[in-house]
């Protein structure tokens, strides 16, 4: 395995060195986008339950439109079942985004608890001498990020999809530009 130092001229990456300042508007973009959603993240919460609903809708219309292409009776029975219980949910998130807000924030809380506790739980099956420590204080903070989500809930399902959104994007933002900047230094 190489790596490369700035001396080096690797060819696979003169594509992305001539594109670096795309790359670094990209990160601008995110970084911009990131700190709106922040400024209302109620508003970013709302827009996000749309979009899932959005893509509840699309994929409830191709599981209706894939039970057609299936020619067993039971086998179409159930995809059809499932395309409209995609479709009732993702009309559901129109009709009522603020408890398909909540619904998901349940979700995202629960899921934070069991990903937290399944890495603690690993941390301590980890073998002599691997990073166990930094596995360890990883699921700590999730476990007490979905702790600290579910003991606010429902309140809290106004805002942390929304925050959660734009903080990712903030952080995304800057990762482009790092990789950006980071191509330029070795051109």
């Amino acid at each position: 395995m190489t790596t490369i130092t700035s001396g080096d001229a690797n060819p696979a990456l003169e594509p992305l060195r001539a594109k670096s300042g795309w790359i670094i508007a990209l990160g601008a973009v995110y970084v911009i986008a990131g700190l709106i959603a922040l400024g209302s993240v109620a508003m970013t919460t709302v827009a996000t339950v749309f979009v899932v609903g959005v893509m509840m809708l699309i994929a409830g219309v191709a599981e209706v439109f894939n039970a057609f292409q299936i020619k067993s009776w039971g086998m179409f029975l159930l995809w059809l079942l499932l395309g409209a219980l995609y479709i009732v949910a993702g009309v559901a998130t129109f009709e009522n985004p603020l408890l398909a807000a909540a619904f998901l924030t349940l979700l995202l809380g629960i899921s934070l608890i069991a990903s937290g506790i399944m890495r603690i739980v690993l941390a301590f099956c980890m073998k002599e001498g691997m990073p166990w420590i930094g596995v360890c204080l990883s699921g700590a903070i999730t476990l007490l990020l979905g702790l600290v989500i579910l003991a606010h809930w429902p309140v809290s399902s106004i805002y942390i999809l929304g925050l959660f959104l734009g903080i990712d994007l903030v952080f995304a933002g800057a990762g482009w530009i790092a990789v950006g900047l980071g191509l330029r230094e070795r051109a």
